[in-house]
Order: C-alpha cells, then sequence, then structure tokens
C-alpha cells in the first residue's frame, strides 16, 4: 500500500485520529452533531486520499478524489473553529490544529499541482 509512505497520508492519519479522541470530549449533545461532523470530515480526507491515489490510471480522477479531501479539510478547519467559539477547545488547541490542518491542506495542492503538470 504505497499511500501509506506520503507524509500527506501520514499527517491526515493521525490528526484523524487526534481530532476523534479530542471530540470525544464534546458536550453530550453535541455528540450527533458538531463532533460526528468533524470526525467524519477528518476521516474523509484520508479516505479520499487512499481512493484518489489507488486511481493511478486516471490523473483527472486522482485530482477529483484530492479535492475532495482538501474540501474536506477545509471542512475541518470550520468546524475547529465553531468547537473553539462554542468552548469545546481551548484557543490553543484550535491554532494547534487549524495550523496542522493548513499544512495538509498545502501538502495535498502540491499533489494536485504535480498531478496537473505531469
Amino acid at each position: 500500500m504505497p499511500y501509506r509512505n506520503l507524509s500527506v497520508y501520514q499527517k491526515a492519519y493521525q490528526l484523524a485520529l487526534e481530532i476523534h479522541r479530542l471530540s470525544l470530549g464534546f458536550p453530550r449533545i453535541e455528540q450527533f452533531e458538531l463532533a460526528s461532523q468533524l470526525r467524519r470530515a477528518s476521516k474523509s480526507i484520508v479516505a479520499n486520499l487512499v481512493e484518489g491515489m489507488g486511481k493511478q490510471e486516471s490523473p483527472a480522477e486522482v485530482k477529483r478524489y484530492l479535492r475532495i479531501a482538501m474540501g474536506s479539510c477545509d471542512e475541518v478547519r470550520v468546524w475547529l473553529e465553531f468547537s473553539k467559539d462554542l468552548e469545546y477547545i481551548s484557543q490553543a488547541n484550535y491554532e494547534h490544529y487549524d495550523f496542522r490542518y493548513q499544512e495538509v491542506g498545502k501538502m495535498l495542492r502540491g499533489i494536485i499541482k504535480r498531478n496537473t503538470n505531469s
């Protein structure tokens, strides 16, 4: 499974695990709403990255899945902002995870750019 060697996969996977654990501490009322959305979006990045990289025979399909992963990355950042503003996570946690998701987004854009230039 060559995708496991990609640093963007490793970062996104680790972040999804951390976000999953973090969101389990949200209030009970949010477990089926905000926490669930946050968990799904963080895992969607990894899932779409893997699915896209598995479609190496079609550069257009690879880009499509990577763009979906980028959209999920942006979605996580929005849910993190809601989490901060609702005081479910600290400002420091928000900044920490937002920065790391910005990095993942840049890495995904880099892969898309490389696939476009090939």
